[in-house]
């Protein structure tokens, strides 16, 4: 009974986050419109029916049924088409559609307001406006990550042995029953009486303080005997310990994930090895934790966008023929939700650590909402955002040949594009949510 309330618990979390990223999001764009004069008639989270809103001045803000997304919605974002007569009829089921954006455009400006109109601010602004909502994200994320890296710290692998292995295994045996449970082939820690609890504070002399360090020196060591100096319930030993050279996985620093090459197999690299592992403790970071954990989410979005193809087909695998998830894989907010759920229902994890992990996951979506929003395609703020810079480029390139200024860059002819890619990215992520309820990734088995 616990666990299902937890899980309720790390769903709603994941939702609150979702919620308040959202929100923010919508702020960012909202601030410098509202700045820079621009009249903004609804602020709103969510698509669909309105639940609740309440006006305050001239804008409408509130919240609907589907808490899918948010926006604030400007007056003029589309000009007048130029030279464009009264009564004039568009034929072509695109041509109609531009023209009814910019009728629906036009409308949208009360009389007297047409100085406050989109189109008409001058084009750094409209960058400032449209860059808003994924600067507010990538800002909450750099909070969200600092908070996480300098207040609560997290885990990083120490000099302290946290287990010994008895046996020598390469990687590509690891699996097979008899090479675990047969062990002719004594691992060198074990044979020189490495224990667990062990503090190694020095090799060869040579005080080390970090793991990586550590493993370096292991790694480039094979068949060379080294003598480690360790702490073991506060007495100081020494212990002569030889590298073996044995074949191990290639694993992503920041994941800890095995790399596969181009064929789908496993990379192995051949290096000195003793047989243990590192017991792994709390630590605050600095500054530069930020920063890590920006590169790592950003190559992440990078690796899911330039991998979409693949992906789609992926979840249509999983969701429609059963094939198995990918663990590492992009999820929906329904996913996500799940997966948040599982981590705060598990009894067995420390408290702080299932915290820890919620924070993280809505830094995660912070980096991952502004990142998507940059991509230069409309309806996407990159998509406005290409448009305002396309416009800028032409009247600096007419102002440089002493050409009069260009009328403003006409944004709705973008509008045919606008549809295709929202109803793509609408078919995915239904795809994805549909996966994500009949064949979901489940990180505790």
């Amino acid at each position: 009974m616990l666990g299902s309330l937890l899980f309720i618990v790390g769903i709603l979390a994941a939702l609150i986050g979702l919620g308040i990223s959202i929100a923010l999001h919508e702020c960012g764009h909202l601030y410098f419109a509202k700045k820079f004069g621009l009249r903004v008639p609804q602020y709103m989270i969510g698509f669909g029916p309105t639940v609740w809103s309440k006006h305050r001045g001239e804008t409408e803000y509130g919240v609907k049924l589907l808490p899918l997304g948010g926006y604030i919605s400007m007056i003029g974002m589309y000009p007048p088409k130029p030279g464009q007569h009264a009564g004039e009829q568009a034929t072509g089921f695109f041509s109609r559609m531009i023209e009814d954006g910019r009728q629906a455009s036009a409308e949208s400006i009360p009389e007297g307001e047409e100085h406050r109109a989109f189109y008409r601010l001058p084009v750094w602004k409209r960058l400032f406006i449209m860059a808003g909502g994924p600067a507010m994200n990538f800002v909450l994320a750099a909070i969200i990550f600092a908070f996480l890296g300098m207040v609560i710290g997290v885990y990083q692998p120490t000099t302290r042995v946290a287990e010994v292995y008895e046996c020598v295994v390469p990687a590509s045996e690891r699996n097979n029953p008899d090479a675990a449970t047969s062990c002719d082939d004594k691992a060198p820690g074990a044979q020189a009486g490495l224990k667990p609890g062990d503090v190694v504070t020095a090799v060869d002399g040579v005080a080390v303080d970090s793991w990586d360090g550590l493993q370096a020196t292991i790694r480039e060591s094979a068949d060379t005997p080294l003598e480690f100096t360790i702490d073991r319930a506060g007495q100081t030993m020494t212990l002569t310990v030889t590298p073996r050279a044995n074949e191990v996985y290639v694993t992503d620093p920041a994941t800890g994930r095995i790399l596969e090459d181009e064929q789908g197999n496993p990379k192995t690299q051949t290096v000195g090895f003793v047989g243990f592992t590192p017991q792994h403790e709390r630590a605050q970071q600095g500054i530069d934790f930020v920063g890590e954990m920006y590169w790592q989410n950003l190559s992440g979005v990078y690796n899911v966008i330039t991998t979409m193809p693949q992906r789609v087909v992926e979840m249509f695998q999983a969701g429609f023929l059963g094939a198995e998830r990918d663990p590492y894989g992009p999820m929906s907010v329904v996913g996500v939700g799940r997966v948040t759920g599982e981590i705060v229902a598990q009894d067995a994890i420390p408290v702080l650590d299932r915290v820890a992990t919620v924070i993280q996951i809505v830094g995660s979506l912070n980096v991952m909402l502004g990142a998507m929003n940059l991509i230069p395609l409309p309806p996407l703020d990159g998509g406005h955002i290409a448009a305002t810079l396309w416009d800028g480029l032409r009247r600096w390139f007419a102002k440089l040949r002493g050409k009069p200024e260009p009328e403003p860059f006409d944004a709705a002819k973008l509008l045919p594009v606008t549809m295709v890619v929202a109803i793509l990215l609408m078919a995915i992520g239904a795809l994805f949510i549909f996966t994500d309820l009949v064949n979901p990734i489940q990180l505790f088995k």
